[in-house]
């Protein structure tokens, strides 16, 4: 296997490090100036070859275009984003004695995987100031809200309760009276209430990430879907060695709900990113157009892996295992991008890098989730396949991966950067 500095407890701390969308980018962000690279902003006139990223609010795309003009891009992509539960616009409630935070579910969030868990607040505050509008980042790392499972007294027949996305997972914050949540966030972070314009605020579970098992043969944290992707795609990215490739990384926000933002992966953030690498390198928009001909984008998400206790809920054909490498994902119905050509392209890699590659199928009776892969795919013409690590409990507030998956993904994703 190719070497990697990649590793299971630097994932976790990835993971910590990282409880919104926006500290994705910032804790990929300074890895990148650390390795020498240069953030631009949208609105300049970019330079020409060298090593260079972008932001646009939970998103980043990241590129070394050193050395030779008109070569074909190779792009990891993933996304920032994971299911949670969000604080809504009004969130101040008194309900029955109590000071009720009102929470909401974003994406696919399993929501019995909430309760009785203690969270955090992480996003970030849009403030009124001298120079206009800043946003700051938000992270408190203290138990803050709880959303408290109904006693089983309670419940018809002792069976428990699916709660209710509306009324059943707004989270305890204090007694009494209503409060002013918004405000005290802002008075944790140092800013002025009267000075916050808006904000995006989420939730996040505070029990730090760990590797566990008999051999320390397994992770188990938050948001493995898909911050398992980011890390693993940042590592093969500072690994990769720009040749007859622009090796690329673009991590994007909204792949939860849909990806249709100005910044999501239905944007025009790489399309016009390639096109701009191309354009400041001396290029023309023909030059362009040539070039994505021969480009390839590997949509990199987490993948299931077979469930010990639910064995029927898979494919029986395509048994995918814990630590049994990365996954290729093919669906005829094209909610994955995989086609032929680019299911070969990813082999090739797996065994360049040295590591095992598996083959996921859904069950064609049951619906199959999606990716930024096929409307990456759509928006630049760019062949694409969809590929992941396998883990358990995906969607949940806590999550479990092979830790020598860790590794094993990020060298399959490095050698499909820069192949040969």
């Amino acid at each position: 296997m190719v070497k990697m500095p990649a590793s299971p407890q630097s994932l976790c701390e990835f993971i910590d490090a990282s409880p919104s969308p926006y500290h994705v980018c910032e804790t990929v962000a300074a890895r990148l100036r650390d390795a020498g690279y240069t953030e631009l902003s949208e609105s300049d006139l970019w330079p020409g070859s060298g090593r260079y990223f972008v932001l646009r609010a939970g998103s980043l795309v990241a590129w070394d275009s050193s050395g030779e003009t008109g070569r074909p891009f190779r792009v990891v992509g993933g996304h920032t984003d994971s299911p949670n539960l969000r604080v809504k616009q009004h969130p101040d409630r008194a309900v029955a004695g109590w000071t009720v935070v009102a929470l909401q579910p974003y994406g696919g969030a399993w929501l019995n995987s909430w309760l009785d868990r203690d969270l955090g607040i992480s996003g970030r505050l849009s403030v009124a100031g001298g120079a206009g509008i800043t946003h700051h980042l938000v992270r408190i790392d203290t138990p803050l809200l709880r959303v408290p499972q109904l006693a089983i007294h309670l419940s018809e027949d002792r069976k428990g309760v699916s709660p209710d996305p509306q009324r059943h997972v707004n989270a305890v914050w204090a007694t009494g009276g209503p409060g002013d949540f918004v405000a005290h966030v802002a008075h944790e972070c140092g800013i002025d209430p009267a000075d916050v314009l808006a904000f995006d605020l989420m939730t996040h579970d505070l029990t730090p990430s760990v590797v566990w098992g008999s051999h320390n043969e397994f992770v188990s944290a938050p948001r493995l879907d898909n911050q398992g992707t980011c890390y693993a795609g940042l590592e093969a990215f500072l690994a990769a060695e720009p040749g007859v490739h622009i090796p690329v990384l673009a991590l994007f926000d909204h792949e939860e709900v849909g990806s249709t933002s100005d910044h999501g992966a239905q944007s025009d953030l790489l399309i016009t990113t390639l096109e701009r690498i191309v354009l400041a390198g001396g290029g023309q928009r023909e030059d362009f157009l040539r070039v994505l001909t021969g480009s390839l984008v590997a949509s990199g998400d987490m993948a299931h892996a077979t469930h010990p206790n639910y064995p029927e809920r898979h494919e029986p054909g395509h048994q995918i295992q814990v630590n049994g490498g990365p996954v290729l994902k093919v669906q005829p119905n094209l909610r994955y991008a995989t086609d032929g050509r680019t299911a070969a392209a990813f082999e090739l890699a797996c065994r360049q890098a040295g590591v095992p590659l598996q083959r996921y199928e859904h069950r064609a009776d049951l619906p199959c989730g999606s990716t930024i892969g096929p409307m990456t795919a759509a928006r630049t013409g760019i062949p694409t396949v969809d590929v992941g690590a396998p883990q358990l409990a995906m969607h949940s507030a806590r999550e479990l991966m092979g830790a020598d998956d860790v590794v094993s993904y990020a060298a399959a994703l490095r050698a499909f950067l820069s192949p040969g």
